[in-house]
């Protein structure tokens, strides 16, 4: 019987607990779920990981064949020296569609000037229309799963789709671009920005006062991805001089963000509270008792962490 270690936020036990037995047991394996201190370092085989849990030090693990994440995000983790065992991120059906619906919906509210409508009830009757889809210019900067996901849909709804990814990718009906020269191009033509990037260094301030300058004047900059990516001073100033002329926000660099902080306050800022793409324990369950199926199989892990590039 196999022994599997619960790391994550205790308060998701009761959550997860079930979501694990039930995929176990659908799969077909027999295992103990245990959480810390329940069960010796030495007699863990799988640990299912987040870093809301307890283990910081994975040099006890001698016999854990995998650390498998909650979460799509492992920057808190890679890192890690004492981590010597392969890493695998989070990918499952649940946190995808939670992005595409969370990109979609953002997307459409600012293609439609929808907050002019929602805020203004001024009684005054302005009938201006919206461009249609295929006129507009939908960016999105990172084309990994999530990121090529959003494209696909974006560009299923006549959105004209570009993408933007370090290396060379293809995606049917979007554009795509790499490397810096892309990049450039990416941002030239981007009125709607996407940014669903993961957070290494080459991509911390990404979006800063050189670059925000290359966007068309008075586009919209939509951030599910990571709070890196932004230089938050560049972003302001570019909102105060109109350069930008909205930003939804999803993740920063400080969680949960401080009420003083002038997000909040700014007229052209929509803060939500990092739910565009949350991981749901049923799905997730699946895809963590998958890996763990291929382990014992010896067969190849899902979504393995490259350390090199740290994701």
């Amino acid at each position: 019987m196999l022994t599997i270690l619960y790391d994550g936020a205790a308060k998701m036990w009761p959550v997860y607990q079930p979501a694990l037995s039930t995929a176990l047991a659908e799969a077909g394996i027999a295992a103990r779920l245990a959480l810390p201190g329940e069960v010796a370092p030495e007699a863990v085989d799988y640990i299912v990981y987040a870093p809301t849990g307890p283990v910081q030090d994975f040099t006890p693990f001698i016999r854990a064949k995998a650390v498998l994440s909650l979460w799509a995000g492992v920057e808190r983790v890679v890192g890690n020296a004492t981590l010597t065992q392969p890493l695998c991120r989070m990918v499952d059906e649940g946190l995808e569609r939670g992005m595409i619906e969370w990109v979609t919906g953002h997307v459409l509210r600012a293609h439609l000037g929808m907050d002019k409508h929602i805020l203004d009830q001024s009684g005054k009757w302005e009938q201006i229309a919206p461009p249609l889809a295929p006129e507009r210019s939908v960016v999105i900067l990172g084309l990994g799963a999530l990121g090529a996901a959003c494209a696909r849909t974006l560009a299923s709804l006549g959105f004209r789709v570009s993408g933007w990814s370090r290396t060379p990718k293809e995606i049917t009906g979007v554009d795509c671009l790499s490397g810096t020269d892309g990049l450039r191009k990416a941002l030239a033509r981007a009125e709607i920005l996407v940014t669903i990037l993961p957070n290494t260094p080459e991509t911390t301030n990404l979006l800063n006062a050189e670059t925000l300058a290359q966007m068309p004047r008075g586009a919209v900059i939509l951030n599910p991805g990571r709070g890196n990516m932004i230089d938050d001073d560049a972003l302001l100033a570019a909102l105060d001089s109109g350069q930008i002329g909205q930003a939804t926000l999803d993740v920063f660099r400080i969680e949960p963000l401080p009420p003083e902080h002038p997000y909040w306050a700014h007229p052209h800022v929509t803060v939500t509270p990092h739910i565009a793409a949350e991981t749901r324990p049923s799905s997730a369950a699946r895809v963590i008792v998958e890996n763990i199926r291929r382990g014992e199989a010896g067969e190849p892990f899902l979504n393995r962490v490259d350390r090199d590039r740290g994701y």
